[in-house]
């Protein structure tokens, strides 16, 4: 911003009836990409990571479709997706692999999303549904299902009951510490802090695990061996029922969050400045956790408790990307990245296969470790 006027002899003081002109100069402007009223800022290299992490997405997918007992050339993968292969070719990609490999790919971004919404909302790269007690509450349910019918635990009890019981357990779960944090704030108003919710949920989720470890010393030793297969996180069961509900829970919540994008960059403001923009935050809280925890519960009721994905991909995806919060999309695929690539990886690299669960579980446990020193320095510092 530059002003001029008429000066006095040089003398560099302006008279007090003169002109006063102000012009304002930018350096750089993004451009924007309008539709009718709607108009969004483009930047291209977000863009062009974006696209690359989408990229990376499917050449893990036909990776993940190749590596197995049966290892087949990328090349015979991509000609059995065209339509091509022999017929045991297709048997093996379409039926005994494609569904474990698009279960992990909807998982993934489920747990993503459901990780970039619950750290944006809450402010804390801590907070993940695995962290809060929701995935805990998910795995008490899917547990309970498996243990309490004993014997009559097979066929369609496990198939159909298992993911039920694991998608009412999350949201009874979510609702239970929800109502438990609701108190009054600082600032006089009632409502939910995201500090109050996040001390609730890690003491829930420490009598959540507690109630699972009880279920498991009371189960026979088959459903026992069962339950904690699945607890490890594990795809091994994983088939197009699984794949399917899971697409639409994340779908479902992959719209609502998407199209509450401007509301969730308002609530990364102080609560004052965002009920000046004209949001309403307890609602608005309360619709998107809610969308955060159906895509998280239904992720665990497909491959059980895959952890640290949730938490980690949307702090991966911002500092990818170089945004002032957690992206959602880019979170999304990331998350997509973290199961497949372990999935992968749990039929490769190790002596024998492991759950998938414990793959990220390896890769995990170091980068909360990285951000708790972090936090803890930041804090020191401040």
């Amino acid at each position: 911003m530059t002003t001029s006027g008429r000066r006095d002899g040089g003398a560099g003081i302006a008279k007090a009836g003169d002109p006063v002109t102000i012009s304002l100069s930018t350096t750089s402007t993004r451009p924007a990409l309008r539709v009718g009223p709607i108009s969004v800022a483009l930047r291209p290299t977000m863009v062009l990571i974006v696209a690359l992490l989408a990229a990376i997405v499917l050449g893990l997918l036909c990776l993940d479709l190749a590596v197995g007992e049966s290892r087949l050339p990328l090349g015979r993968v991509l000609d059995v997706l065209a339509g091509g292969g022999t017929k045991a070719q297709r048997f093996i990609v379409l039926e005994s692999r494609l569904p474990r490999v698009l279960t992990a790919l909807v998982v993934g971004f489920a747990l993503g999303l459901s990780g970039a919404i619950t750290q944006s909302i809450l402010h804390n790269p801590l907070a993940a549904p695995d962290m809060l007690g929701v995935t805990s509450g998910a795995s008490l349910g899917a547990v309970a299902a498996l243990v309490a019918g004993g014997g009559a635990s097979t066929g369609l009890a496990i198939s159909v009951g298992t993911p039920l019981a694991a998608l009412a357990g999350g949201l009874l779960t979510a609702v239970a510490i929800y109502v438990l944090a609701w108190g009054r704030s600082p600032t006089g108003t009632h409502g939910v802090t995201g500090l109050r919710l996040v001390l609730i949920g890690v003491g829930v989720n420490a009598l959540l695990l507690a109630g699972i470890s009880s279920l498991l010393t009371r189960a026979s030793l088959a459903d026992a061996q069962r339950a904690q297969l699945w607890l490890n996180g594990s795809l091994n069961s994983a088939d197009s029922a699984h794949s399917a509900s899971t697409a639409i829970g994340a779908a479902v919540a992959a719209v609502i969050a998407l199209g509450s994008a401007r509301t969730l960059a308002a609530l990364r403001f102080g609560a004052e400045t965002t009920r000046a923009l004209g949001v309403r935050i307890q609602a608005q809280q309360a619709v998107l956790i809610g969308a955060a925890v159906v895509a998280a519960s239904v992720a665990t009721a497909a491959a059980g408790p895959v952890g640290f994905v949730a938490l980690t991909a949307p702090q991966i995806a911002r500092r990818l990307l170089s945004t002032p919060g957690e992206p959602l999309v880019g979170a999304a695929l990331i998350g997509s990245i973290l199961v497949i690539g372990a999935d992968a990886a749990s039929r490769t690299v190790f002596p024998v296969e492991l759950p998938v669960g414990v793959v990220t579980a390896v890769l995990g446990g170091p980068f909360l470790l990285y951000l708790l020193v972090r936090m803890n320095r930041k804090a020191t510092l401040s």
